[in-house]
């Protein structure tokens, strides 16, 4: 199973109160998402691998979550105002934000 194939079925497998919990705090959004960022650098994923799942979970949220705050609003406008660049850009940005959570 690749990260992909984990990250889907991670969020699949969410419930709806640990989803919101999650999401309606940006801090707790960021630290969350650094959390994961860290098992996947363990596992021994390289900053590319990173990014592209970064993008699949920004895509995933950006059909299927409405934004809880203003700072996931602004990133859901950045994402869908992107073209596959940008968005990947954006995706290596959002980690490096993460990180620094």
């Amino acid at each position: 199973m690749d990260a992909k194939d984990r990250v889907a079925k991670e969020l699949n497998q969410m419930d709806a109160e640990k989803k919101e919990d999650i999401l309606e705090n940006f801090n707790r959004f960021k630290m969350y998402l650094s959390d994961k960022v860290s098992k996947g650098e363990s596992l021994g994923l390289n900053e590319e691998q990173l990014a592209k799942t970064t993008e699949f979970v920004a895509n995933y949220l950006s059909k299927h979550e409405e934004p809880r705050n203003r700072e996931q609003y602004l990133l859901q406008e950045l994402w869908n105002a992107g073209d596959k660049e940008e968005q990947h850009a954006l995706a290596h940005m959002l980690l490096k934000l993460v990180r620094q959570a």
